[in-house]
């Protein structure tokens, strides 16, 4: 089930913090629950994902993007993304969530996001490419600049990060069917 209460509690300790510019970062903590783990004892990949969202959705909220999709009637959904684990969770271990914005595209935007164990080991990182919705569908990175008051123009995206959009691009839609 969706943590909603976790995401409720995430949500309001982010309308009590301070505004962030849009390339500042939104620092959230978290603590790994027995519902969390897979049957090895560890944050399931699947759940990481989920809690990435606690990081996520506040940051839109402390951007104003938040506030700015409801006067719209704008939608947000996660069009990709990209994960890298490198160390286990475990039941009751704490971990800090970093969440900012890299930039954009004509359609989509970047942000990365990171875990964090209170002794400064990274367990895992993502990168997802999100869009905006109305519709008529996606919502043009241009258009939200404009109605944010940010310049069109993103900064340039990371490397890498560049280089995984490309490779999205080429990727066939919809897949070959097997089986």
């Amino acid at each position: 089930m969706y943590p909603f209460l976790r995401l409720a509690n995430n949500m309001r300790a982010a309308r009590r913090a301070p505004r962030l510019g849009l390339f500042e970062t939104h620092v959230s903590d978290h603590l790994c629950l027995p519902w969390d783990l897979d049957l090895w004892m560890e944050l399931n990949n699947g759940r990481t994902l989920t809690l990435y969202d606690l990081g996520r959705i506040p940051l839109a909220q402390r951007t104003g993007l938040i506030d700015l999709m409801r006067r719209r009637r704008w939608g947000l959904t996660i069009a990709g993304s990209v994960v890298r684990y490198r160390r286990r969770v475990r039941m009751w271990d704490r971990i800090r969530i970093h969440s900012r914005v890299l930039g954009w595209d004509r359609r989509f935007f970047y942000i990365d996001q990171s875990m964090w164990r209170p002794d400064g080991t990274c367990t895992s990182q993502a990168v997802f490419r999100a869009a905006l919705t109305d519709d008529a569908g996606i919502v043009t990175t241009d258009r939200i600049a404009a109605a944010m008051s940010v310049a069109p123009d993103s900064p340039p995206l990371p490397a890498w990060v560049q280089a995984w959009s490309d490779a999205e691009d080429l990727r066939p839609w919809p897949p070959e069917r097997h089986g």
